[in-house]
């Protein structure tokens, strides 16, 4: 009798990530210097404009800026 000789099979599936297209993008921000943080918004410009009215009241300049998403890996 032989042996049965199992063949490996490799099988390739191109996959890409996107973001989710349900999913809101959210813009926050905090202050490098104070306890200071930005309402997050799905905005940007709006979180933008607290940071230069922070600016304006403390003088500080330097910011955390956070996007946050959610991704997707679709084949």
């Amino acid at each position: 009798m032989t042996a049965a000789r199992a063949r490996a099979v490799y099988r390739y599936v191109l996959h890409r990530i996107t973001e989710h297209p349900d999913a809101d993008i959210t813009y926050e921000a905090e202050c490098l210097w104070c306890d200071w943080a930005a309402e997050p918004s799905t905005d940007s410009a709006s979180v933008d404009v607290e940071c230069m009215s922070h600016t304006g009241r403390s003088g500080h300049k330097s910011f955390r800026r956070v996007r946050t998403s959610f991704a997707v890996v679709v084949r």
